[in-house]
């Protein structure tokens, strides 16, 4: 098996992506098979769960492919259905679709009988140089052998790529990486002019807001994407975007903001605080996606580009947010033909709304072009329809059933009515909505009431969230046939997250959705089986948060935040309110990894707001966050009184181990005093230990002897602060918690460096970067630079301890970690050096303004550690 150029091998991060080709029903058994297969090497499976459909959306397919490494066909004894106009089944088309250079692995199950247009697919596949012919027995037979021939594969790919381990990545993927933009899944059409002005603008840097304001459905939040793509060099500190389409309440735009930079909120400071820093001094651009939803925190945009005066923000809304410093950009329409000129037959000369027509009915319908028969029709469509992009877009995903004449005949008739029964509306507002309406109008009744009911989840959803919610709905028991047939009318959207597919909804499609949902009367009902869900789903993932699959469980976790939110505003609106509680609490771990205090912090202030009867056990909890955050940023005898009154709540609640933690935490909170009372607060935490050991919460109790060590290190106790740090270090690696060993592990590096253990101190500070790496931990990893910086400054390499110390300064720096390290232990020592030899420190300061995050870490690290984390560095 031979293929253009070898693959280079990719971390748990970037995983090698595994796309997976079978007929549905026949095969559903293989189909888990190889999943478990792929999942079992840490690969990342790919898989349409609703199968090669009849009428394949080539253009996704493609988008699947591109971003796959290896593919894998399943055949058995089917071929699969060939749609009307289809020359192969979607099972032969995605095989024609697989690019050339990518390895292939075809397993042919045994089978008495083969459909004959499979056996001449078979044949050809036969003489593929890229392609291994592979026969099985059953699921698993099929199972060992995905598992093995990929493992041999990765192999011999592995020993190829070390010739190529230098190799430049991908331009536009490395781009794509390290702006953290969404990757279109279509070719952008028609918006060349507007984002030339774009750029200029943003380049020109007089404007601190760039408003892209207009209807939903004119393609925004696609302009702003290809914008961010566009101005990477105007740029230079980074871009990141933040979607707000879940995000509903004004007080989550600091929240959410935060998350999309990578600032984690632990209470330590205020939010606000840590964002300007993180902002401060940095030519960054920042987008915020679907912003009307919360215009009224507009005014938050300025105190942070006042506070950071190089940031610019590119926001996308369809209000304009009236605030100092803002340039409303207004977004169009694309082109249509003037007049009543039909469209032109001649691709060089179409207007944008007609190209883009031609490519999404080309999607549906492969060798779709415009002929003097439909160019009239296909003229009067996009006139129609204004120019907007996504009513385009819904127009040609009709092409499957329709002709340009039937659409245009359907649209003569519906679109006017339609509109003028949303008179209240902008007319581009009205045009819009009254084409999905036109546009859902064309589904069987099933078809729509699923499209309502999708309308409960928050920006995506996967397969199992939408069969959950279908318990007694009318498309309940055809889930998965039901929603494909959204996803090939362009009503759902379908992607791949780490091997998950995951769905989505459009925004405005999402707001019509819901708001037909309400007016049926059954919005309720579908809210409470969307909260059930998730609360169901809590359950199930919360304990792998304190175990060895912490990191997976920090994975899904985030990739259902939106829902997750939504599921609490449901809980919270509908006075479920114990179940809100309890649904907090169960991630505690999770809003400490993931930093969300200050969320969770709002969530339950409205909790208590509600003025609704609770139990002890709800009220500690809702007491507990909101103290959180002050016991850190506003300490005072109040707040320790407030844990106390916590403890003493969850003590009568007979939650023993949740009154320890909260003791925990009072002791912590005395410890921040300006009057410190160093022997309470010891006695406190001692007790708290020995409670929380007794529950059998390692998690808990490791951070809990942290704080011990570090109170002991304060008193000027080393002895006990190491004891203390190598306990911590013991139970959270015992248990699993990767989280917690990098942060005890770093602290007793330190530890050891202060009393002159230099070689152990080294050990532990690559054990703890390195942990960091594997946990994508950017604060981990400037601790670890730093202590790595501590050693080298002890041994009297200025240059190197120089560059390393202000590598992790610029790391706290974009992280918004601004606050003083009551246990920093390079700086001393790097002051020394200063004075010993400037020059090597001055030469060090400049290298290492100028180092990546990957190049400071393989400064830091011995040349084998490095080569366990090359590859994952360099695609951070």
């Amino acid at each position: 098996m031979t293929g253009a150029h070898p693959p280079v091998i990719r971390t748990p991060d970037q995983r090698i992506r595994v796309f997976v080709s079978s007929t549905l029903r026949e095969l559903q058994d293989e189909r888990r098979a190889a999943r478990a297969a792929i999942e079992r090497l840490r690969l990342a499976p790919v898989m349409f769960e609703l199968g090669a459909r009849p009428h394949p959306p080539r253009e996704l397919y493609r988008s699947y492919l591109a971003q796959s490494d290896v593919f894998v066909g399943i055949y058995a004894a089917s071929y699969g259905w060939v749609a009307p106009d289809e020359a192969v089944s979607g099972l032969e088309d995605e095989y024609n679709l697989a690019p050339r250079d990518m390895p292939k692995l075809i397993y042919i199950k045994s089978v008495d009988a083969r459909d004959e247009r499979l056996e001449e697919l078979i044949a050809r596949i036969r003489t593929d140089d890229t392609a291994a012919y592979l026969p099985f027995h059953d699921a698993d037979h099929l199972e060992e052998q995905v598992a093995g021939d990929l493992a041999t594969l990765l192999a011999e790919r592995f020993d190829e790529s070390k010739a190529t381990q230098d190799a430049a990545a991908d331009p536009a993927e490395a781009a794509a990486l390290a702006t953290r933009l969404p990757a279109p899944y279509t070719t952008t059409i028609g918006r060349e002019g507007d984002i030339a002005a774009l750029r200029d603008l943003l380049a020109a840097g007089t404007h601190r807001v760039i408003s892209l304001i207009g209807p939903g459905g004119i393609g925004k939040s696609r302009l702003a994407i290809e914008t961010a793509l566009a101005t990477t060099d105007i740029f230079p500190d980074g871009t990141s975007f933040v979607p707000l389409e879940g995000v509903l309440e004004a007080g989550l735009l600091l929240p959410t903001i935060a998350y999309g930079l990578g600032i984690r909120d632990n209470g330590e400071a205020a939010l606000e605080e840590r964002i300007s820093r993180a902002l401060e001094g940095r030519r960054v651009l920042v987008v915020l996606d679907n912003f009307e939803q919360i215009v009224d925190a507009a005014p938050v945009l300025v105190r942070l580009y006042d506070a950071a005066p190089t940031a610019t923000f590119l926001v996308t809304s369809r209000i304009v947010l009236r605030i100092r410093g803002e340039q409303v950009y207004e977004v169009r329409g694309l082109t249509t033909p003037v007049d009543n000129l039909p469209a032109s037959v001649d691709p060089a000369t179409r207007s944008s709304a007609v190209a883009l027509f031609v490519d999404r009915a080309r999607a549906v319908k492969p060798g779709f072009e415009i002929t003097a028969d439909n160019a009239g029709d296909v003229a009067y469509i996009c006139r129609r329809l204004e120019g907007l992009p996504l009513a385009i877009e819904l127009a040609a995903a009709k092409m499957r059933v329709l002709t340009p004449h039937g659409i245009a005949e359907r649209l003569q008739r519906s679109l006017p009515l339609l509109t003028a029964a949303v008179r209240d509306l902008p007319e581009r507002h009205r045009t819009m909505r009254a084409t999905i309406e036109w546009s859902v109008g064309l589904l069987p009744e099933v078809q729509r009431c699923m499209l309502q009911d999708l309308g409960v989840f928050a920006t995506r959803f996967t397969l199992e969230a939408v069969e959950a919610i279908g318990a007694g709905r009318p498309w309940g028991g055809d889930a998965v046939d039901t929603l494909a047939a959204l996803v090939d009318g362009s009503l759902v959207a379908q992607t791949d997250i780490e091997g998950r597919e995951i769905y989505s909804l459009l925004a405005i499609v999402r707001e019509y959705a819901i708001g037909a949902l309400e007016d049926s009367g059954e919005a309720d009902q579908v809210r409470a089986a969307h909260a059930d869900y998730y609360v169901g789903l809590v359950d199930a993932v919360a304990p792998g948060l304190q175990g060895l699959g912490q990191a997976e469980a920090v994975g899904r976790l985030g990739l259902e935040l939106s829902n997750l939110r939504a599921a609490v505003r449901h809980l919270i609106y509908t006075n479920r309110l114990d179940d809100a509680g309890a649904f907090a609490w169960s991630l505690l771990i999770y809003w400490w990894i993931s930093g969300f205090f200050a969320e969770v912090r709002l969530w339950m202030l409205e909790l208590l707001e509600k003025q609704q009867p609770i139990s002890q056990h709800t009220r500690a909890i809702a007491w507990f966050f909101v103290l959180w955050g002050e016991m850190w940023q506003r300490p005072s005898e109040q707040v320790v009184a407030g844990l106390g009154e916590c403890i003493r709540l969850f003590t009568e609640a007979g939650d023993e181990n949740a009154a320890a933690m909260a003791l925990a935490a009072r002791a912590t909170a005395r410890v921040q005093l300006a009057d410190i009372d160093a022997g309470k607060a010891d006695e406190e935490l001692r007790e708290a230990v020995e409670k929380l050991h007794a529950a059998g919460n390692s998690w808990a109790e490791a951070i809990t002897v942290v704080s011990l060590g570090r109170l002991a290190w304060v008193r000027g106790d080393t002895a006990a602060a190491l004891e203390h740090f190598d306990r911590a270090t013991a139970v959270a690696s015992a248990s699993g918690d990767l989280f917690t060993t990098s942060v005890a592990g770093n602290i007793r590096a330190r530890l050891n460096f202060v009393r002159g253990e230099i070689d152990a101190a080294e050990r532990e500070f690559i054990e703890t970067l390195l942990l960091s790496i594997r946990l994508h931990y950017d604060e981990g990893v400037a601790y670890g630079l730093e202590g790595v910086c501590a050693v080298a400054a002890a041994r009297g390499d200025a240059w190197r301890a120089a560059a390393l110390a202000v590598a992790a300064g610029m790391i706290r720096h974009r992280i918004g970690v601004f606050d003083v390290e009551a246990f920093t232990v390079h700086v001393p020592h790097l002051e020394i050096l200063r004075a010993r030899d400037p020059q090597a420190v001055a030469d060090g300061e400049r290298a290492g303004a100028q180092l990546s995050m990957a190049e400071a870490v393989e400064l830091a690290l011995p040349a084998e550690s490095w080569a366990e984390v090359a590859t994952r560095m360099h695609r951070w």
